[in-house]
């Protein structure tokens, strides 16, 4: 048996709220957001899950219940083995989980990125604050109730307003619908490109 499954074996054993979850790859546990950060520790301090790998959130949509959850996947480097962790956020007021920077610094900008996109808070951490969007965006762009256009928002840079109309643009899309052109091309060609390259054409990448 893998150290893995054996990890996920003891921590099922150890709390009672800790269940198995459907997976296709890697052994993955379900754990109540109160036992989280004990999980993880004890994944790291007594079975050797050395790395944090990555966080993210998952939104299951409005009505759902919960609606959101939060995964780490972490790695064993001696077992070469991951496991994944995953916790639902509590329905009342705004989603939050205890943060794991304390375990793995290098958790606070994946837990900065899942606050970010989804909106939800990590308790504890050292800097919770926006990573990819502005301070005082008032959307959170990986929820299912974000529009795939995006939100026409005011821009607080002088410099990428002055570069619309009006002033305000729908973010993520930058230029798309993003096309690619089909079949007998190299894939360098085939990358998929906006429809609407201007802003790059005026910005080019230093050396171009």
């Amino acid at each position: 048996m893998s150290a893995a499954l054996d990890a996920v074996r003891a921590l099922k054993a150890r709390w009672p709220g800790a269940t198995d979850r459907a997976t296709l790859d890697h052994p993955a546990v379900n754990v109540p957001a109160s036992d989280l950060l004990a999980v993880l520790r004890s994944l790291k301090e007594e079975h050797g899950f050395d790395v944090l790998e990555d966080v993210s959130g998952v939104d299951w949509g409005v009505g759902s219940s919960p609606r959101f959850t939060v995964v780490y996947h972490v790695l064993s480097t001696t077992g070469h083995d991951y496991v994944r962790v995953a916790a639902d956020c509590a329905d009342a007021g705004a989603p939050e989980v205890p943060s794991a920077a304390a375990l793995w610094p290098g958790a606070d900008w994946h837990e900065r990125e899942a606050y970010d996109m989804y909106g939800i808070r990590f308790t504890g951490h050292p800097d919770l604050r926006r990573i990819l969007m502005w301070d005082g965006y008032p959307h959170f762009p990986l929820r299912k109730d974000f529009p795939l256009s995006g939100v026409p928002t005011e821009l607080p840079d002088a410099e990428v307003v002055a570069e619309t109309k009006t002033g305000a643009i729908a973010a993520p899309m930058a230029g798309g619908p993003f096309v690619a052109s089909p079949g007998g091309i190299n894939m360098t060609e085939a990358e998929p490109r906006a429809k609407d390259e201007s802003w790059t054409e005026r910005h080019p990448k230093p050396g171009t």
